[in-house]
């Protein structure tokens, strides 16, 4: 549904758009037999701004791409009885270095109002045309690569959102046995509750199963119940299938496990492009172990960042103070305001004269999530309260790579076992910041306790959230701040040992190379 391949083209709202323009970018370099379907999105996700009182505007305004070509091909796909076109453009590879690229828009001459509207914004808040969505994708996607001639050997999924397409497969006569030796699929959710379902009778309305009877999609699928599980439809017509992170991998065996007939699900640990992401000086320094030039490439990028906060708010940051980034898509259970739970401790912490600290807050909540928007505002609201706090709005990749490049520290804080994975901070790692996280995701496979990354020790009583509070408090007061001000060379082990460590294995090369060897 989403790739993030590059500034220009706003077609993704967070990680699992930067993962796959990530892969596509790999695929590109390693010359990989791969090409990309995705989605088209005439608003994009939305520009966050802010408004009048400065709290967050969600704004959607047409984004026109003269760099995409019209391959004049069109497919139609019947929607709750209405037919819907739907136009393929390309995204060819030397634009941004990515594998081959086709982008679907039902934004056409031939469709009304209503089926335009199914490619406008990115994961859209009415159920219907959510399916929809998925529709084009799916069933639309599989349309237009026959429309090319091309036959692949493998589709794959990245989540359940193409999973129509298997419809339109089983429908073209590939019987289950046959069908499942041309899907594989991967799951970016770990938890049960968190994926997507659906009333089966308002799917087959809309038109999901691509003209099977609700019969032979029980038979295919063996849900038998009148609420369609679409991950688990995806686990039971894959040959094959996996989580996003070791950690990631046993959660989801143990959340599928007790349902019969799903494929194996292993694992492949997400990654990012270094190519992509790395400041070309630091990576040169770090090969050469050259800690002194890291630190001063490091303060010309943070002046860099910091021109954005001057622009954007008001305030004036120092290169020479500790700068702390929390960034990624506002969501509860990611706790971006962990640090303002306790007033008192925040207010000391923010006036630390001895050991002065920068922070910084970005990212964009889902637009309909007024409690992650309230969220942001809040913190936004608190940043008037202090000139060494900043809430930046436009989290997209252009300021995601300056605030990896000009972090001294990317903080993590989600809730234990909810994050399938994260990326954000391998991409800060490669970019001479250490990571301050809780034990989740990737960080799991990653960080060694004050060796290569801060570590929020795993809550172990009945209130997680205010013992994580507390234990981030003290790993910044005892340890971060003292290290980085009073022990510069412990510091200088540290950045170099986790620029090192993120290295190769968290490159998506690798990553690449393992879903074409271990999945494909």
């Amino acid at each position: 549904m989403e790739f993030a391949v590059d500034q220009a083209l706003k077609i993704y709202s967070g990680g699992l758009g930067f993962l796959a323009g990530s892969h596509m970018k790999s695929a590109f370099a390693l010359n990989q037999n791969l090409i990309g379907v995705g989605m088209l999105w005439k608003y994009g996700y939305y520009d966050q701004d802010r408004k009048q009182d400065n709290c967050m505007e969600v704004e959607f305004r047409e984004k026109i791409y003269h760099f995409l070509v019209d391959t004049k091909i069109r497919v139609s796909l019947e929607i709750a009885g209405k037919t819907v076109w739907v136009a393929a453009y390309y995204l060819a590879p030397e634009i941004f270095n990515t594998a081959p690229l086709f982008l679907l828009t039902t934004d056409i001459e031939g469709n009304d109002f209503e089926t335009r509207d199914i490619s406008y914004t990115l994961y859209d808040s009415d159920a219907a045309t959510k399916v929809a969505q998925c529709m084009v994708l799916g069933i639309g996607g599989a349309k237009v690569l026959d429309a090319l001639g091309y036959t692949p050997k493998v589709y794959h999924f990245n989540e359940a959102h193409a999973l129509s397409a298997a419809f339109y497969l089983s429908q073209k006569g590939l019987n289950r046995e046959q069908l499942k030796q041309q899907l594989v699929f991967t799951t970016h959710t770990p938890e049960e509750a968190g994926n997507e379902k659906h009333d089966s009778q308002f799917l087959y309305h809309l038109g999901f199963f691509a003209g099977l009877s609700l019969d032979e999609v029980r038979s295919l699928t063996g849900i038998q119940d009148s609420i369609f599980n679409h991950t688990l439809a995806a686990l039971r017509v894959s040959r094959k299938a996996n989580g996003v992170s070791r950690l990631h991998g046993e959660v989801s065996r143990l959340m599928w496990g007790n349902f019969e007939d799903i494929c194996e699900i292993t694992h492949i640990t997400n990654a990012q492009n270094k190519t992509y992401w790395a400041d070309y000086q630091l990576e040169e320094s770090r090969k050469k172990n050259d800690y002194p030039a890291i630190a001063s490439r490091k303060k010309e990028l943070k002046k860099v960042l910091f021109k954005t906060v001057a622009d954007q708010c008001g305030k004036l940051f120092d290169p020479e103070i500790l700068t702390i980034v929390w960034a990624r898509r506002f969501a509860g259970y990611k706790r971006a305001d962990m640090l303002t739970w306790d007033t008192e401790r925040f207010d000391k912490l923010l006036r630390n004269s001895r050991y002065p600290i920068q922070l910084i807050w970005a990212g964009k909540p889902y637009p309909k999530d007024e409690t992650a928007i309230q969220t942001f505002n809040k913190l936004h609201y608190i940043s008037h309260l202090h000139s060494n706090m900043a809430v930046l709005t436009g989290y997209e990749l252009g300021l995601s790579k300056l605030l990896k490049d000009g972090s001294d520290v990317w903080l993590n804080t989600p809730v234990v076992t909810r994050e399938a994975s994260g990326t954000s901070g391998m991409t800060a790692a490669m970019n001479a910041s250490l990571n301050c996280s809780t034990f989740d995701g990737w960080i799991c496979e990653f960080a060694r306790a004050n060796e290569n990354a801060f570590l929020i020790p795993i809550a172990q009583g009945n209130n997680v959230n205010q013992e994580d509070m507390e234990q981030l408090f003290d790993l910044l007061e005892n340890q971060i701040l003292p290290m980085y001000y009073d022990q510069p060379d412990a510091w200088a082990k540290m950045v170099l040992t986790s620029m090192h460590e993120v290295g190769d294995y968290f490159n998506s090369d690798r990553m690449a190379t393992e879903y074409y060897e271990k999945l494909y």
